[in-house]
């Protein structure tokens, strides 16, 4: 599961003290692109790749890989209560074995992981809120709702040995937000790598990136790692946040969200369905 080459680690630096930012890429050499024949959704995405661009020349916080948590103030209030988040994760984790597979709820993820490494518990999703989630988290809810334009919120969990290969994410009108809530020992053998720039988490630390950008993650220690997974609304300068605002709102309706929370649903049913059969043995 683990890359049979280790990443470079490069030096963190500051946004602003960058002499330029390197260019997005439309895609990623070697990772299929999450495409549909539908001849709807291959509108959508036409839509999406110039929307993208107007993004990238829009930005109110410019476009760097990896962000300097000064320019959004409100991680400091997550960093703050952390350990609320993480008393809940330590609940969830009472079931890791049965948390399901990313790629189990987002099939476009089996491009770059097909195993059960890469869990994740979610509490909502572009239009879609697990409330049977919420409801085992509401602390961790209760703190995300200080994030502005919040879209996603969910613990991602990345099993000992995982490795998931350089990749870009769907769309650069959010911005994603991790918080470490488990990180285990050696640091030096875990870590994020986003464009030329290698982030190693740590617990109650927020860090703020672009997955636009390429990147990769990865876990060599004999341990879990869990984070805090947020993606938020980018940002934007008019008329690029009225188009960003349209096309997060009509995504709901693509196959890619659609299948993703039907498959939660399922995942749920079955999850809740045994922890209550359990309760009345």
């Amino acid at each position: 599961m683990s890359s049979s080459t280790d990443p470079q680690p490069q030096a963190y630096s500051s946004p602003t003290t960058r002499d330029q930012t390197p260019a997005q890429q439309f895609g990623t050499a070697g990772i299929a692109a999450m495409a549909r024949p539908s001849p709807v959704t291959r509108a959508f995405m036409a839509i999406v790749a110039f929307v993208e661009r107007l993004n990238l020349s829009h930005s109110k916080v410019g476009n760097p890989p990896i962000y300097d948590n000064r320019v959004f103030p409100w991680t400091q209030a997550i960093e703050r209560d952390w350990r609320a988040i993480r008393t809940e994760l330590d609940r969830v984790l009472t079931r890791q074995d049965e948390l399901p597979g990313f790629h189990e709820l987002s099939t476009d993820v089996a491009t770059i992981s097909q195993d059960r490494g890469w869990k994740s518990f979610l509490l909502c999703g572009y239009g879609f809120r697990s409330q049977a989630n919420i409801d085992q988290c509401p602390e961790t809810w209760r703190i995300c709702q200080g994030i502005p334009g919040l879209t996603t919120v969910m613990f991602s969990i990345l099993e000992p040995g995982k490795h998931l290969p350089p990749h870009r994410g769907p769309y650069n009108g959010v911005l994603r937000l991790h918080v470490g809530l488990i990180v285990p020992e050696p640091r030096d053998q875990l870590g994020i790598r986003v464009e030329n720039e290698t982030y190693r988490w740590k617990e109650g630390e927020a860090v703020i990136f672009d997955d636009a950008y390429e990147h990769e993650a990865w876990n060599k220690t004999p341990h879990t790692r869990v984070v805090l997974f947020v993606d938020f609304v980018k940002p934007l300068r008019f008329p690029a946040n009225l188009l960003n605002w349209l096309l997060l709102h009509l995504a709901i309706f693509t196959p890619f969200i659609r299948e993703g929370a039907d498959n939660q649903k399922a995942w749920e049913k079955r999850f809740y369905a045994e922890a209550e059969a359990l309760r009345n043995r």
